[in-house]
């Protein structure tokens, strides 16, 4: 096998027996003037490799081929790369319960408690005696995953304990009003599309320094729960000009 390649800077006394000594046998270099092809130079650099990793291997065939020259391209003009093709996630979108649900008591501004009148289907803020304790509605608070995160509130829903009574915010006449629903698949407030009319039963809960807090309808911004300033009244929504009671301190219970 002969490689010719054009090599003007070299002394012409230089022959192929200076190199045959180096050369595996079949193979010989000879180097003229004529000019070079791009398959002559694959040709001398691939011959090169094959002499430079083992002189005892036999040659099989003088020949480059169209493999040789993509093997070629691979191992020495391709570097390879891992690219990663990082994706945001989508966000949730909707409100999704996080079990297990809190159960605590709510205690207005004027430490009153809250309790259930069946007949009007209300809660009432009433300072309760000694005794009459046992009258205090126990509310089931479910939180919330929010799709839009906010450090300083936090979606509720909240249920009377014991049955499938929740406080809900809707539209009456010209104002949002707060009212007790009976939810008869309590399922269907584990998830919440921020779109349905279901977010009526969500309030975003604020903590207001270390006991106290307010809660905020999710569906009718602006609008809080607030017990009046007398006693035996409903407890109602209201917005944060009124003269109400705004804040709760939520008693685990």
């Amino acid at each position: 096998m002969a490689f010719q390649c054009e090599y003007s800077s070299m002394k012409q006394t230089t022959s192929s027996e200076h190199w045959s000594d180096r050369m595996p046998q079949g193979m010989d270099l000879e180097i003229t003037n004529h000019p070079l092809t791009m398959r002559q130079v694959v040709n001398l650099v691939i011959a090169m490799d094959r002499l430079k990793g083992s002189q005892s291997e036999k040659v099989q065939s003088s020949e480059f081929r169209d493999e040789d020259l993509l093997n070629l391209l691979l191992e020495n003009a391709l570097d390879e790369q891992l690219v990663l093709e990082l994706t945001e996630a989508a966000p949730p979108r909707g409100f999704t319960a996080i079990e297990p649900s809190q159960q605590c008591m709510l205690r207005d501004h004027q430490k009153r408690s809250m309790v259930l009148v069946k007949e009007a289907m209300e809660l009432h803020a009433i300072r309760l005696q000694g005794g009459t304790t046992d009258h205090e509605v126990s509310l089931n608070m479910s939180t919330y995953l929010d799709p839009r995160p906010s450090a300083s509130a936090q979606p509720v829903a909240l249920g009377i304990r014991g049955t499938k009574l929740y406080l809900s915010c809707t539209q009456k006449a010209d104002r949002p009003t707060l009212h007790l629903e009976e939810v008869e698949n309590t399922d269907d407030l584990k998830s919440i599309s921020k779109d349905s009319d279901m977010v009526r039963f969500l309030f975003y809960r604020t903590d207001i320094g270390v006991s106290a807090s307010s809660l905020v309808s999710a569906l009718h911004s602006g609008w809080y729960i607030s017990t009046a300033t007398e006693d035996n009244l409903p407890v109602e929504v209201c917005l944060q000009s009124e003269s109400r009671y705004r804040s709760f301190t939520i008693l685990q219970g």
